[in-house]
């Protein structure tokens, strides 16, 4: 699966405007500040893909990403204090709308800060992600900001806190370095061919 080969294919601001999955789906979830567009744009090696900024909460819709064939889904960044309360909502609708339909996630990618215990937000995604059984990694993010022994002892912590079953793949990454982006691409190609 060649990551360089992506491009930005369409964004949806309600979930009755979604098209049915045209094939297995790999989608990203997470907090507003979890540095989610950063770290899909350090996968398909493009700088401005998905839309990067200094505020949290900028991805308002769900934006569908074709990499080399595949789709890459962008979910709406949750738990962002600053917006309407119809616009929270509109958000909450557009994720779950996205989970209950019949879909063909390959996997669910679930982005959560390593430099902080889960939320309670973080703990909802993860029950809900275990409770539907879908399948789905943890992406452990801005690693850059705490050393190596740091960023391990957090892991350790975090997978205790979310209780993740045997197995789950939990990847710590850096958007700013780099670090553990391979792996994830690794992961997301093999669960397309799966």
């Amino acid at each position: 699966m060649n990551f360089h080969n992506a491009r930005f294919n369409a964004a949806y601001g309600t979930s009755a405007q979604l098209n049915p999955s045209s094939g297995p789906e790999v989608s990203f979830a997470g907090r507003s500040n979890v540095g989610k567009s950063s770290l899909l744009n350090k996968l398909m090696y493009r700088k401005g893909l998905a839309k990067v900024s200094s505020t949290p909460g900028k991805t308002a819709t769900i934006n569908f990403y074709d990499v080399d064939g595949h789709d890459l889904v962008d979910l709406p960044g949750y738990g962002y204090a600053k917006v309407s309360k119809a616009e929270l909502g509109r958000w909450s609708e557009l994720i779950e709308g996205y989970f209950n339909q019949d879909r063909d996630f390959a996997l669910v990618v679930s982005l959560i800060d390593i430099r902080h215990e889960p939320s309670a937000l973080d703990r909802n995604m993860v029950e809900f992600l275990k409770d539907a059984e879908l399948p789905f990694a943890i992406a452990l993010t801005k690693a850059d900001k705490l050393s190596t022994q740091q960023a391990q002892k957090q892991r350790a912590l975090i997978v205790k806190a979310l209780d993740l079953p045997k197995g789950t793949p939990v990847i710590v990454t850096s958007a700013e370095k780099g670090t553990g982006v391979d792996e994830l691409r690794s992961l997301i190609a093999s669960a397309f061919e799966n």
